[in-house]
């Protein structure tokens, strides 16, 4: 007994020392000596019991992995200890002062507030009441604070937080009646004044919020505080409607994060727009992105009138668009589509065809008192846009007589339209119903557009007959008349007549040198083809004199008008200047072959001589060249000299074997050789000659002879019969090759393109002969239909060093220009391009494909210099897609050197002329988006770009660019606007 009352006494010494320690904080030692004492007492022991509960305490201050086990053992060891309630407390008192409420909350639920003092009770109600508002159980906490709104110690406490709890719960009845009281208290007063702040807003009582509001921001620090409140305030005058008031607050708000919502820039943006500031109205209006709300609406459909105000139609025609399709305000719907249509009327709609925007408003609001108005813009509305065809279709629909008038003035432009597309056939019934309208203006323009097109058709008496129908010398076509109808007459054969018109022509004196060169040149021609010589060497001399363009054929048809004159020396002269001074003429070969056939006229054989072999030497590839040797070898036999004449017709037969000049030249030779007496050479020779070596010759010509007449018969079906029949007997026949050429052409005649290509192509491989030029024309016109540009372009290759005739050059050139930029290869495109734009006297036409061949290959290498001018130079005569086409590089020209606005303007005549051209519309409009981000604009940008890809899916590089474009604002948007949903 003695022993064990010592080993107490030890223990209950370390019990002592061990609270001194954890009273003195020393959790660590003490707990080692509370756990000494518990572990050699007895389990029943008094003293074991608060042990173990000091263990505990100092493991939860210690924040030891096991500290709530050992608690909740003291627990279970100790079930009737009168420590436990105060363990759990202690706890719960433990991690509450330590800022986890939530974890304090588990253990102040253990307690058994039965058994706490009336003081102790409050404590925790206080404290499980803030635990349960942290942990979000709001009516929990709400009913622990009811308990002490009259508690001396924790009643403002208690207070605040159940007003709080209110207004969490939006009883701002009730939490209003529980912060004015507090009013008063220093520690409350202000987030108690904040809270009766927003509940006063929400309330509706905004004077009082701008009252309590006002009075906090003469106090508060917080400059999150300072911002929320500005924007409690700013709102509450805005709700009043004093805008003016309104903006110093609404512009003091920064936002949560920095980051502002749609509404925050509505309210903004509509203050200024009630103070008519609408640029600034405008600057917050256009911030607002993806919205889809009746804020938005309202947003969008105030920033259309701003624009309005501003005079920026066409931004105001996206916002009101935006807004007139959304329903939250019908009113606002129906107002926004009025303006809408109204707008796509005046400046063009990028996104679908103002008619159809205009039916929509009519089906839309068909008892609007507007749609009388709407009606009328509908009739006009497809000729304001140029879309000649939906007009025609939509007035065709009209049981209305008085558009019969329209119909026909509608049909002239869709006419001119189609003709200006080189769609020849399809414009003619287009231009026969103009010629029907009474307007006079119209039905004459008509007649003379029909006369073009059955001219360009080859149909020269209608067109004859419907140029001189023009009587109204007023219109703009009347000045070209007299022109058109001289060259109508020169094509058939009615050369007085034509001459007539090209004198009245030239007097007219337009300010035009190369058509009045062409027209001089005609009009020698003309008196030409009347025999009357001397006229047309004096209407040739003009165009010589003036040195303008077609001055070497006048010197050439000079010289043979000289020679039908009898005077062979002023021939040789003109002939003479011809080859000396026109260093590039195309009809140099053909005077030499002049001046030689003049020589030889006037017996001077050397000279012609020299002149034959100097066209040889300088044109190996001429149409002369059979002919000339030919014609040298006469001479050779005139003058006795056999064995050259010999020579020279042998020439003739290898080189050209599918020539006329060659068979004569076999009967040359034959005669050369019986008149030498040495007809035994002649047979050895002729046996190799192919053509000459047939064994009956008779029925070789009568077979050819036969298919001939049915060639010049026109009889087509016929010709080609015939044509095949002699080349299956007759392959190397005499009339081999011009069986070949007749046979293409009777063919090309009945549209059989592809039976014709060999037989053009066979003429096209043989020595160059009278047909070739023909035939490589007419082979290239085949395979560029057919658009087959591979063999083409071989052809056109061909043609272009052998032709003789300027326009044939020009057609081959012209084509290996488009050859080349189908085929990417830009550099030769423009080199091409070049070529025919350094040509004298070209096609309008062919000029312009010229310009737009140089302007998109030069832009396609990246040379934006020479691409701008281009596309500017052939803007200039451009119509339909073409004209769309340089509006949109000349936008993109503008954004280029940042001149945003005018590069906006660009796009916007792109859209209000040439929307039916919608690839080209809709790319521009990318433009247009870059332009207003570049001018700070972001709902115009990203409105425009979102409509692209929404409505435009049948061009996807297009809609590729817009998402990069869209996703690059969106992404920079959203770090000041929260409303913004950043893309990926």
């Amino acid at each position: 007994m003695a022993q064990e009352s010592a080993i107490n006494t030890d223990l209950q010494a370390n019990f002592h020392k061990a609270m001194r320690l954890f009273n003195n904080k020393a959790y660590a030692a003490s707990q080692e000596l509370f756990r000494d004492v518990s572990q050699n007492l007895n389990k029943h022991h008094n003293l074991k019991a608060d042990a173990d509960y000091y263990d505990a305490m100092c493991a939860i201050k210690l924040q030891q992995d096991d500290a709530d086990d050992r608690v909740m053992a003291f627990v279970e060891n100790h079930p009737y200890n009168n420590k436990k309630e105060k363990a759990f407390l202690n706890v719960g008192n433990y991690y509450f002062a330590n800022r986890k409420a939530a974890h304090s909350l588990k253990w102040y639920q253990k307690v058994n507030e039965k058994l706490l003092s009336p003081q102790e009770r409050d404590e925790l109600n206080y404290k499980m009441g803030y635990a349960l508002l942290v942990s979000n159980y709001l009516t929990d906490a709400k009913s622990r604070f009811q308990t002490l709104l009259g508690n001396p110690i924790f009643g403002n406490d208690a207070r605040y937080y159940y007003g709080y709890i209110a207004y969490k719960q939006e009883n701002f009845g009730e939490a209003e009646d529980n912060l004015s009281q507090l009013a008063n208290d220093a520690t409350y007063q202000a987030k108690a004044n904040y809270y009766i702040l927003d509940i006063s807003f929400k309330a509706g009582r905004f004077d009082k919020s701008i009252q309590i509001g006002e009075q906090l921001l003469e106090t508060s620090k917080d400059k999150k505080e300072i911002s929320e409140i500005s924007k409690i305030v700013g709102e509450s005058y805005f709700n009043l409607k004093k805008y003016e008031k309104a903006i110093p607050y609404l512009e003091a708000y920064k936002g949560k994060n920095g980051r502002w919502t749609n509404t925050d820039y509505y309210y903004l943006g509509y203050a200024y727009y009630q103070q008519k500031d609408y640029e600034t109205a405008v600057s917050n209006f256009n911030k607002i992105i993806d919205g889809n709300n009746k804020v938005a609406q309202n947003a969008y459909y105030h920033l259309g009138e701003c624009y309005l105000k501003s005079d920026k139609k066409h931004e105001a025609l996206n916002a009101f668009k935006n807004a007139s399709e959304m329903d939250f305000d019908p009113q606002i719907a129906e107002s926004s589509s009025l303006n809408y249509a109204k707008l796509s009327y005046e400046e063009g709609n990028p996104y679908e065809s103002v008619p159809d925007v205009l039916k929509g408003f009519l089906a839309k609001y068909p008892t609007s008192p507007n749609t009388a108005e709407i009606s009328n813009l509908l009739v006009t509305s497809y000729l304001h846009q140029q879309d000649y065809q939906g007009a025609l279709d939509f007035l065709n629909t009209s049981e209305n007589p008085e558009t019969k008038s329209i119909v026909n003035e509608v049909s002239l432009y869709r006419g001119i339209q189609l003709f200006n597309e080189n769609k020849i056939e399809e414009a003619k019934p287009f231009f026969i119903n103009a010629t029907q309208s009474e307007n006079a203006t119209v039905s004459n323009k008509g007649a003379y557009w029909l006369a073009e097109t059955e001219y360009s058709l080859g149909d020269y008496q209608n067109a004859l007959e419907n140029f001189l129908k023009v009587s109204d010398n007023e219109i703009e076509e009347a000045k070209m008349l007299n022109y058109q109808i001289g060259y109508t007459n020169f094509k058939l054969k009615s050369y007085p007549n034509a001459a007539k018109y090209f004198q009245q022509f030239l007097e007219q004196k337009l300010d035009d040198n190369d058509l009045n060169d062409d027209a001089s040149n005609r009009l020698g021609d003309s008196f030409y083809a009347s025999k009357s010589y001397t006229n047309a060497i004096e209407a040739y001399n003009k165009v010589i004199q003036e040195g303008g363009v077609g001055a070497d054929y006048a010197q050439y048809q000079t010289a043979i008008s000289n020679g039908f004159l009898g005077k062979n020396d002023v021939k040789i002269q003109n002939l003479t200047t011809l080859i000396n001074d026109y260093e590039e003429s195309q009809l140099k070969d053909d005077a030499l072959f002049q001046l030689a056939t003049t020589y030889t006229t006037i017996n001077n054989a050397k000279k012609a001589q020299d002149a034959y072999e100097r066209l040889l030497a300088k044109y190996p590839s001429s149409n002369y060249v059979p002919s000339v040797l030919l014609r040298q070898g006469l001479l050779y036999y005139s003058n006795n000299n056999n064995s050259k004449a010999i020579q020279k017709y042998k020439e003739v037969v290898a080189k050209h074997p599918n020539s006329n000049e060659a068979r004569q030249a076999v009967t040359n030779i034959k005669n050369v050789y019986i008149d030498i007496g040495k007809v035994d050479e002649y047979a050895v020779w002729v046996k190799n000659v192919s053509f000459a070596n047939v064994t009956d010759a008779e029925l070789d010509n009568a077979t050819f002879q036969s298919a001939e007449n049915k060639f010049l018969e026109n009889n087509n079906e016929k010709a080609i019969e015939g044509f095949n029949k002699y080349l299956q007997a007759f392959p190397n026949g005499i009339s081999a090759l011009k069986a070949h050429f007749y046979l293409a052409q009777s063919y090309n005649n009945t549209k059989q393109f592809n039976e014709a290509i060999p037989h053009y192509t066979y003429v096209t491989k043989q020595n160059k002969s009278e047909f070739s030029e023909e035939s490589l024309t007419k082979l290239a016109n085949i395979y560029l239909q057919k658009e087959d540009w591979n063999n083409g372009m071989l052809v056109l290759q061909q043609l272009e060093k052998e032709a003789n005739y300027p326009q044939n050059i020009i057609f081959a050139q012209s084509n290996l220009m488009k050859g080349y930029y189908k085929k990417d290869d830009y550099n030769n495109a423009i080199t091409y391009a070049e070529k025919v734009l350094t040509t004298g006297k070209i096609d309008t036409n062919i000029a312009e494909d010229a310009k737009i061949i140089l302007a998109r290959s030069s832009f396609k290498n990246n040379d934006f210099l020479t691409a701008e001018e281009y596309f500017n130079e052939a803007s200039k005569k451009a119509t339909g897609e073409l004209k769309a086409e340089c509006l949109y590089y000349n936008a993109f020209f503008l954004n280029e050197n940042k001149e945003y606005e005018a590069s906006t303007k660009a796009v916007q005549d792109l859209i209000a002329n040439y929307s039916s051209y919608k690839y080209w519309g809709v790319k521009s409009y990318i433009i247009m988006a870059k332009n207003y981000y570049a001018l700070k604009d972001a709902y115009q940008a990203t409105y425009i770009l979102e409509n692209i890809i929404k409505n435009f899916t049948q061009y996807p590089d297009v809609i590729e660019e817009a998402k990069n474009e869209l996703r690059t604002i969106k992404n920079k948007e959203a770090k000041t606007n929260e409303s913004v949903t950043t893309q990926n």
